[in-house]
């Protein structure tokens, strides 16, 4: 890929390896605050409506307490069957499958630290010893507790942001101990919550301190004078933090916006400092709503008319100056935990998708309608959906479409999914997609869109737990793979048809470095670049307040 074809964001013209030793020039135009360096997250938002919180689920069914229970769907049921059976093959799991929390002292020592902080350290205790999703761990034991609205609220809000910045709270408490080895895990949890309270809540210290020597209090009575020790250091330290001048030191940098100074330098070098400090700045942020309108189902029309009687209009959006069909931003996300809106996601009229994930899949149907398509990634089939739904948008039918994916309890839930959104499949395929000439030999498509495996940096929001997990060797095998489905993908594609590459991350490695390999490549040889939505490539950017960053590139098999 020329330099000319790459998008502005992908690099910065900082031509060192990395890894080496070098000053980091910022941005000069932009001012990044070294004290309460993101936008704090106020309680009151959550706990003002008598409305369910809507935190990003797909299909967020059945939040309303006043609706009666109903059938457990196939897609449930297949969930359910999933998780006995891993359980039956761990006897804790069930235990802990089994185990309904009403009220969090039961979990605890006695204490005096408030229900929602005792909620939020068991959840990132839940976190931290199962390598569990956050999101998950809360809808299983915050969000069923019968502890108030109130502190439920409380109780997400520490946990989502203690999971973002771990690392960070780490650092700054590690600074406070004579070893890091001074406090075990359990009682790090507890001092993690209120760290988090200090440094980037900015909680009144007499509140932050003194709940905070409570939680220990709750996990290790015995160690409740260390904590109360080096919660006061961190009170002190909370005034110099980050340590350093965020505009002239990486590190302070990273701090700031709680990332990783790897990651940090590697976004910086992969993005351009603007675009990468953008990045950091809105992952700390509540991610935006966006919903699609099944176009199988439902019209626009339809949609629009009832959010608008609901008083809570829809926004059309745009990305790039192109309109993303069906796509409708949701101002107000508690919106969906009404009754009326819950109709529509039942009867598969909507949807909910990032907007550049939607962008994405509209791509994937540019210019005459394919004879055939094959998904590779279909997973839960959210694209899936998209995909059938744009076709009937901009063909009037859906088109032939074969969706694959390695995991055969995601085919059982594709289908069962495609069944309620009203979705046509030629085939569902359980297999390995880098070796399609052994699972789907002699079959040529001529759409292929390829929705590969990545460290996912362009949906931080979304996923807290990321930017902690992921390690440059991360990257570097999502990389191979990524490399490794086209080059098995080029040998099922139809002379003049097309494959589409796409990502939901930001890293050069993942996506610029893995179009330019293909091209490069013995099977990438008979394939050339050719325009997507305009342009060389889809590449949105993560911005407060807009879509996530996606990536997306299309090639051509030369007639």
């Amino acid at each position: 890929m020329t330099d000319e074809m790459r998008p502005e964001s992908t690099r910065d013209g900082q031509g060192k390896q990395r890894g080496e030793k070098r000053k980091w020039t910022p941005n000069r135009e932009r001012k990044v605050k070294s004290k309460k360096s993101f936008d704090q997250k106020k309680v009151a938002h959550l706990v003002d409506d008598d409305k369910p919180v809507y935190r990003g689920e797909l299909d967020p069914r059945d939040k309303d307490p006043k609706r009666k229970p109903r059938s457990i769907s196939r897609s449930e049921e297949l969930l359910r069957r999933k998780a006995d059976a891993l359980a039956e093959q761990d006897p804790n799991l069930k235990a802990k499958r089994t185990v309904k929390i009403t009220d969090f002292r039961d979990q605890f020592e006695r204490s005096d630290a408030s229900p929602g902080r005792l909620a939020a350290l068991y959840a990132t205790r839940q976190v931290r010893q199962r390598d569990a999703f956050a999101q998950e761990v809360i809808e299983a034991t915050i969000d069923r507790s019968t502890i108030s609205k109130q502190d439920r609220a409380f109780a997400t809000l520490l946990t989502l942001g203690v999971v973002s910045t771990s690392g960070a709270l780490d650092e700054v408490l590690n600074r406070c101990l004579a070893s890091p080895r001074d406090i075990k895990p359990d009682v790090r949890d507890a001092m993690r919550i209120s760290t988090y309270e200090i440094i980037y809540l900015r909680k009144a210290p007499h509140a932050a301190l003194d709940q905070g020597v409570e939680l220990v209090r709750a996990i290790a009575p015995s160690a409740a004078g260390l904590a109360n020790a080096v919660l006061h250091r961190v009170l002190v330290a909370s005034e110099s933090f980050p340590f350093g001048d965020p505009t002239a030191s990486l590190e302070a940098l990273a701090l700031t916006y709680a990332f990783p100074a790897w990651l940090a330098r590697r976004l910086i070098e992969d993005m351009g400092s603007a675009a990468a400090i953008e990045l950091m700045r809105s992952a700390n942020e509540q991610a935006p709503v966006y919903i699609h309108v099944n176009a199988l189902q439902a019209t626009d029309a339809e949609v629009v008319d009832l959010f608008a009687d609901m008083e809570s209009p829809l926004e059309p959006v745009s990305i790039e100056g192109i309109d993303v069909p069906g796509c409708y931003r949701v101002p107000n996300a508690r919106i969906l935990a009404d009754g009326r809106v819950h109709r529509l996601f039942q009867q598969g009229k909507i949807l909910v998708s990032d907007a550049a994930a939607q962008a994405v899949a509209a791509s994937v149907l540019e210019g005459d309608a394919p004879d055939s398509v094959l998904e590779v990634g279909a997973g839960r089939g959210t694209k899936t959906i998209m995909l059938q739904s744009i076709a009937q948008r901009r063909f009037g039918d859906q088109v032939s479409l074969t969706s694959m994916d390695s995991h055969a309890f995601k085919s059982d839930l594709l289908r069962d999914r495609a069944r309620d959104y009203g979705v046509r499949l030629e085939q569902i395929v359980t297999g390995n997609a880098t070796r399609l000439d052994s699972v789907m030999p002699g079959q040529e498509f001529s759409t292929i869109f390829i929705d590969a495996p990545c460290s996912g940096l362009g949906t931080l929001r979304r996923h807290h737990e990321i930017r902690w997990r992921i390690t440059p060797e991360h990257i570097t095998e999502l990389a191979d793979t990524g490399l490794a489905l086209l080059k098995s993908a080029a040998g099922h594609v139809k002379p003049g048809g097309s494959i589409v590459y796409a990502t939901c991350t930001v890293t050069y490695e993942e996506n610029n470095g893995v179009v330019k390999a293909f091209l490069e490549s013995e099977e990438g040889k008979e394939f050339a670049l050719a325009p997507i939505n305009g342009k060389a490539c889809l590449a949105t950017q993560q911005e407060p307040g807009g879509p996530d960053a996606h990536f997306a590139a299309r090639f051509v098999r030369k007639a």
